[in-house]
């Protein structure tokens, strides 16, 4: 794989759908994990000529950042800075304080603040002043949020607490582009399309912020979502080269008896800390089976080790954009996600 010094000229894009008044909008917020969906949301907005300085990228550390791997892939951080900067186009991060071990863990304290960028370049913590709780157990694997906790506490209202705290959403126009497909499931493909955001505030004259939401890939097949990283020859999370067909945390609740095989192979002392919280809390994630009795039901992933130290760590080196572009081997396979 040979590094490119610069993006490629892309052909006119394949895929298409609806499609907002973009040029109305100051700013195009992209809710971007680094997966596949995520990619094709920047690269929907490049190929449709928006301008990269009105795109940010905007990802939440579901780990958290002081130190914590347990659920997430470690080098998602840092590959989501590298795609960014090779694309010119700036990147903010959020988080919510002690992350996903910490929310795990409460026995009698507050959700903890959430971290969310400032003004000042650095961040500003909101929240963490609610009522005492207990949760002591994994998010179970579930289309309800509040039982799917790690979505609406660790993702979900990040992003929200950065757009109603944060004052250059103040009398601007928003896009926020999240990259739910309607192929991915009956639900997800009952969507809208296009509405006002969950902290829309257009009509008020104290805060004013106008704030849409555009499923921006909703009409795209996977092919589609492929073709479009073909074209820019971007390199994929390095999850997708592993095996795993959707970029979601390493330790995803929803994992398949394979990926849970797969984790315990790649990353056995964070499997191993997964089964000692489980056998803790007297309550697995899957509800009827552990995950070491998951992982001993399933088969790993014909695993490249070049592929598994790149996950595994913190540095991203691999070139950003690839000479000859490989399809990876996860592309279209069984996505074990929510619906």
């Amino acid at each position: 794989m040979a590094a490119l010094d610069a993006p490629p000229s892309p052909a006119a894009p394949v895929a298409t759908g609806f499609a907002p008044d973009l040029m109305s909008y100051e700013i195009a917020l992209v809710a971007f994990s680094g997966g596949k969906d995520s990619l094709g949301l920047v690269l929907r907005l490049l190929d449709l000529g928006f301008p990269r300085e009105r795109i940010e990228l905007h990802h939440h550390l579901v780990d958290g950042n002081e130190g914590s791997t347990l659920m997430d892939w470690p080098i998602t951080e840092a590959y989501c800075k590298a795609i960014a900067d090779a694309l010119g186009i700036p990147i903010t991060f959020s988080w919510r304080r002690h992350g996903f071990e910490g929310e795990m863990c409460r026995k009698g304290d507050a959700t903890a603040a959430m971290m969310v960028p400032n003004q000042d370049d650095g961040h500003t913590a909101v929240g963490g002043s609610g009522p005492p709780g207990i949760r002591l157990k994994f998010p179970q694997v579930s289309n309800d949020l509040q039982t799917r906790w790690c979505s609406s506490a660790l993702k979900i209202a990040l992003m929200d607490a950065y757009v109603r705290n944060h004052p250059k959403f103040l009398n601007k126009r928003t896009l926020v582009l999240t990259g739910e497909r309607a192929e991915e499931s009956k639900a997800r493909a009952n969507y809208s399309v296009f509405e006002p955001h969950r902290s829309d505030t257009r009509n008020s004259k104290r805060v004013p912020r106008h704030i849409d939401v555009w499923r921006a890939v909703h009409a795209w097949s996977e092919h589609d979502v492929w073709e479009a990283i073909r074209r820019w020859r971007l390199v994929p999370h390095p999850c997708y080269f592993l095996g795993w067909s959707r970029c979601s945390c390493r330790s995803c609740i929803f994992g398949s008896s394979d990926q849970w095989a797969s984790v315990r192979a790649i990353a056995p002392d964070q499997f191993g800390q997964i089964a000692n919280y489980e056998r803790e809390f007297k309550v697995t994630i899957h509800r009827t089976m552990s995950v070491v009795e998951r992982a001993d039901r399933g088969t790993p992933y014909e695993i490249d080790p070049y592929w598994v130290k790149v996950a595994n760590r913190r540095e991203f080196t691999v070139p950003v954009f690839m000479d000859p572009w490989v399809l990876p081997k996860g592309a279209f396979g069984n996505s074990c996600g929510p619906t």
